[in-house]
């Protein structure tokens, strides 16, 4: 029996090797193209919010400072209770940037969808070129804009950006966050790079209206309540119209939750719409968890009972040594180089929960966003 586990043990690695250093590697070892710079190209930056007044009146100044010379900000009021209506209108009357605000109101058939919200406010929206972000977020630099609008062409239709956390310091759930965002845009970057787009962060995410209308926009998952940004680029991204971008004048930034139990219930919804997910991606990723369980638990198994011990040994470092190279030099480039030196203990943890999640959702599904 330990026989068919030695060669179990050694296909996953095989597998492992392929996932890390073939299609992750894509993205790891690519050397950063720069954009365009697409001065000219108007673009509408759509934010949503919810009850987000705090949020809005710290980080609206920084898009307004952006150095872009031709764009408007979109801002969607989603029923809020507090008092986000008015901080925008607030940011409008002072603004010399062109601000439009919608105020969504509520209508039963949509009730509590944010991509009720998003449609209203992309139909608003003055341009063709559609730049996304969260209001709890805010661009890292002044040229965030560029960066992205630089990466539409006539071929490129989508952009799909990177959506980092704040650094908290001391924070051992701070790091599993930032991990966590970090290996999700190492797997959407990497599959995208070999012509594989599977999803994007509604953080960090820019399309034109031409894609979103052609597709008659979120009809096809309207009804399930998360998914605005992966189950969209999920339906419409292909080899030929996406692009990347991973300048780090290109990111932006967002207050990670600091609360675990918050953090799950916001995983349980992000993943809760990967079941919705092509097949052919829902098998890509799904063999790469199932690799990375069985990785851990045949290496345990094998040398619990000193079986080929040597050789069991060695493809474990292996298996780290190109593991730490991969997410290593990815890490450099999205500007989380700190969370290197734990990557197994990560790993291993993320494992535990996302098993959990999984049958948690199973039992039962997140109901709002």
């Amino acid at each position: 029996m330990l026989e068919y586990f030695f060669i179990a043990f050694i296909a996953i690695v095989c597998i492992q090797f392929v996932y890390y250093v073939i299609i992750f590697g894509s993205f790891s070892f690519s050397k950063k193209k720069p954009s365009q710079n697409n001065f000219n190209l108007p673009v509408s930056v759509i934010i949503c919010a919810k009850n987000e007044a705090k949020n809005l009146t710290n980080n609206l100044p920084l898009f307004l400072k952006q150095n872009y010379e031709n764009f408007e900000l979109v801002l969607i009021n989603d029923r809020s209770q507090d008092r986000t209506l008015k901080v925008m209108e607030l940011f409008k009357k002072e603004s010399s940037v062109p601000i439009k605000i919608v105020d969504v109101a509520v209508n039963e058939q949509f009730w509590g969808s944010k991509k009720y919200a998003l449609t209203l406010g992309i139909k608003a929206a003055s341009y063709e070129h559609l730049l996304f972000t969260d209001a709890d977020c805010g661009p890292v630099s002044e040229s965030w804009i560029s960066e992205m609008a630089g990466n539409f062409n006539a071929k490129h239709q989508i952009v799909l950006g990177y959506g980092a956390y704040q650094k908290i310091k001391k924070s051992w759930l701070n790091k599993l966050i930032r991990f966590e965002s970090l290996f999700t845009a190492i797997q959407y970057f990497s599959y995208a790079k070999i012509g594989i787009p599977y999803m994007g962060v509604g953080r960090n995410l820019a399309y034109t209206k031409s894609t979103f209308f052609k597709v008659n926009g979120f009809i096809n998952h309207m009804k399930i309540k998360s998914g605005d940004d992966d189950l969209f680029i999920n339906e419409v991204a292909t080899n030929e119209n996406t692009a990347i971008s991973c300048s780090q004048n290109s990111f932006t930034e967002s207050i990670p939750k600091t609360n675990f139990k918050d953090w799950i219930h916001q995983k349980r919804r992000h993943i809760s719409t990967a079941s919705f997910y092509k097949p052919l991606h829902k098998f890509l990723l799904g063999l790469f968890f199932v690799s990375q369980f069985l990785f851990w638990i045949l290496a345990a198994l094998l040398l619990g009972f000193m079986y080929q011990w040597e050789i069991i040994a060695g493809l474990i470092f292996a298996r780290l040594l190109f593991q730490y190279l991969v997410i290593g030099f990815s890490a450099k480039k999205l500007n989380e180089g700190d969370l290197i030196p734990l990557i197994p203990f990560f790993e291993i943890f993320l494992i535990l929960m996302q098993m959990f999640i999984f049958i948690k959702n199973i039992r039962s599904k997140p109901t709002h966003w």
